[in-house]
């Protein structure tokens, strides 16, 4: 029986497919006919145009669409993640364990952890990783690990679910960026990315992946991206930054902390506007600002085209330009699986041991009071009762973003607990996972450019979301 892949995959007289423009010159109308795209030049027509209608459908439904299974609602791409772990049973901790030491063996292995200072210190935090990971994986939390908020949180909450979630997740990423569904949207959204956040319009799938998937699968997309030349250094950084936050699916757990579940359409559409105004500002103001407008290193740019005319036309074209050099099924889903596995492998390890001391410190050190007063004048200016304590509320958030919500949930204000809900999510930043997860990537920001864009999207949050809270409860 033929196979999709098979049906997909280009043969003799398709081998200019792979070279995307040149596919588009008319010159393969023997085969597959031709057309005048919105352009007014002649462009072959891809052959399988099922593939983009197909691919893309089942890719928006593993990522988008949420149903009830086992009586748990949430998007496919999760009930899958479910399955698998279902599959592997008892042997979940240790595959775990075992990307952790893939992980943390590499650096040494391939000589990385030699490049500068930070990757040096990663590569040795990583070896506390993987000994966590083992004392975990065998039920043993020793000392301060033995904390259910520290070591199991860790381990259950964060670990185990992101370590699966991004190489599962890998597989049907495929379907949306290889086979023309991010040049297609980019092109009609253009209008809006470009002059908004200063992105090209195939970032709003990176967007929408965040808040209905996972930000960790949105950076796999980003870094990928990036990498092929359709993003620029900067283009990279300012979605990584500005639009990879949790997804809607663990807002659902802040809000169920806070006691805003009551307000969870209110609190779901403030924080994704809040979210996205933050990003428009940011975008505009160092550190962003200063982060090289270059694509990735030995890569010729691709920019997205700007088309002139019927943009449904152009978005067409250009969906089919991608199509006509994309892999076969198998190939592309292999390759952005491997690129999962290698991201999995570099972000829990950091998890493990850069996540566990921000926990710590939070935990058992006054750190997180003392860097808290920061935000006490800006609390208090919008009127949020408890300055001191939504001050700390939020500068707690920096190590992990759920921490936010324990230290203000029961408290009498619905505002304060509504403001600070919103800016868990809105930070972006923190270091439990996000920050491992970008620097795991290619995307060029160090972390002090990441503290700084985190100190600044908690201020901004509090100055917007605030005032909104005060008028809309």
């Amino acid at each position: 029986m033929t196979t999709p892949d098979a049906l997909a995959a280009p043969g003799p007289e398709d081998a200019r497919a792979s070279s995307g423009d040149e596919y588009f010159t008319g010159s393969a109308t023997a085969r597959a006919g031709s057309v005048i795209g919105a352009d007014g030049t002649e462009r072959a027509i891809p052959p399988h145009r099922w593939r983009f209608l197909l691919y893309s459908a089942i890719g928006l439904a593993m990522f988008f669409v949420s149903i009830e299974i086992g009586g748990k609602s949430t998007i496919l791409v999760d009930h899958v993640l479910t399955l698998v772990q279902w599959v592997l049973g008892a042997a979940v901790p240790w595959v775990v364990v075992a990307l952790v030491a893939f992980g943390t063996i590499r650096p040494f292995v391939t000589g990385s952890w030699r490049k500068g200072a930070l990757r040096t210190v990663f590569a040795l935090a990583n070896v506390v990783g993987l000994v966590v990971a083992v004392c975990a994986a065998a039920g043993y939390y020793p000392g301060p690990l033995a904390n259910p908020d520290i070591g199991p949180f860790l381990w259950e909450k964060l670990a185990i679910p992101v370590g699966l979630i991004v190489p599962v997740g890998a597989v049907f990423l495929a379907l949306l960026i290889n086979y023309g569904l991010m040049e297609f949207v980019g092109v009609l959204v253009q209008p809006i990315m470009r002059p908004l956040w200063k992105v090209p319009g195939r970032a709003a799938v990176d967007a929408v992946a965040s808040f209905v998937g996972s930000y960790s699968l949105a950076l796999l997309i980003t870094d990928k991206v990036y990498r092929e030349g359709r993003y620029t250094g900067r283009e990279a950084a300012i979605i990584a930054t500005g639009f990879s936050t949790v997804s809607a699916t663990f807002m659902v757990i802040v809000a169920s902390t806070l006691d805003l579940m009551h307000h969870w359409t209110l609190y779901f559409f403030l924080t994704l506007v809040v979210t996205f105004a933050v990003t428009a500002i940011t975008v505009r103001i160092p550190p962003l600002r200063g982060v090289p407008d270059e694509p990735f290193e030995g890569v010729d740019h691709a920019p997205e085209p700007v088309p002139t005319g019927n943009r449904f036309a152009h978005a067409w074209d250009e969906a089919m330009r991608a199509l006509a050099g994309a892999p076969g099924l198998v190939r592309g889903t292999w390759s952005t699986f491997k690129d999962g596995v290698l991201m999995s492998s570099a972000i829990v390890p950091s998890i493990l041991s850069i996540g566990l001391a921000g926990l710590l410190l939070a935990t058992y050190t006054p750190v997180f009071d003392l860097i808290g007063w920061i935000f006490v004048p800006v609390a208090a200016l919008v009127g949020l009762p408890d300055p001191a304590l939504a001050g700390k509320a939020v500068a707690v958030g920096i190590a992990e973003m759920f921490l936010p919500a324990t230290v203000v949930a029961g408290h009498e204000s619905e505002v304060l607990r509504f403001t600070v809900g919103v800016t868990a999510v809105s930070q972006i930043v923190f270091f439990s996972a996000l920050v491992p997860s970008i620097l795991a990537t290619s995307i060029p920001v160090n972390v002090g450019r990441l503290v700084i864009l985190w100190l600044e999207r908690v201020i901004l949050t509090i100055l917007l979301t605030a005032p909104l809270a005060h008028l809309l409860l």
